[in-house]
Parts: structure tokens; sequence; C-alpha cells
């Protein structure tokens, strides 16, 4: 992150809001808008918003998977495989 040109006041934004989105869909970095000097908002491309919430989703699956082997919740592999075929395959 580059704090000159990464964070700008609201101000930038109202004044420059087509450059703002041209910047983050050209560069795929960040920007974040202050008020008053603390940062209240993140402007993000598109595809790097997509692509962060891929990554919380398998993350949330990860920790689900984990919460699971703690409590004992599992099954092995094998029966795992056959009672999927009997689902697809009845």
């Amino acid at each position: 992150m580059y704090l000159s040109q990464d964070i700008k006041p609201i101000s930038y934004l109202k004044a420059k809001t087509a450059d703002v989105i041209n910047n983050v869909n050209d560069n795929q970095r960040t920007i974040i808008i202050t008020q008053n000097g603390e940062a209240k908002a993140v402007v993000q491309d598109i595809k790097s918003y997509e692509n962060l919430q891929n990554s919380l989703n398998l993350l949330k699956l990860i920790v689900q998977g984990e919460n699971d082997i703690e409590n004992n919740n599992v099954i092995e592999q094998e029966e795992m495989f056959n009672d999927l075929v009997q689902k697809l395959f009845s």
C-alpha cells in the first residue's frame, strides 16, 4: 500500500469520482476514503472484491471442517463415497 496514493479524503472522491473508479479498476489497488481524518470507506474493484469474498468463504469452510474434527463429527472416506454413490444413482 502506498499511503500517499491509496488514502484520499472524501472531498477528493467527490471531485474525482470517475478518476478514482478508473484508477481502482486499472491498478486493482484499494483506495481508503477518509472523513475528518478518519478512515471511513474503502473503494475496491469488483474482481478484487470477488476474490476477497471467495477467500473468506474458503476460510469459513476450513474453520467448519476443523470444528467438525474437534467435535468428532467425521465419517470414513469410503463410507462418504458409498453414501454419495447411493444418492446419485438412486
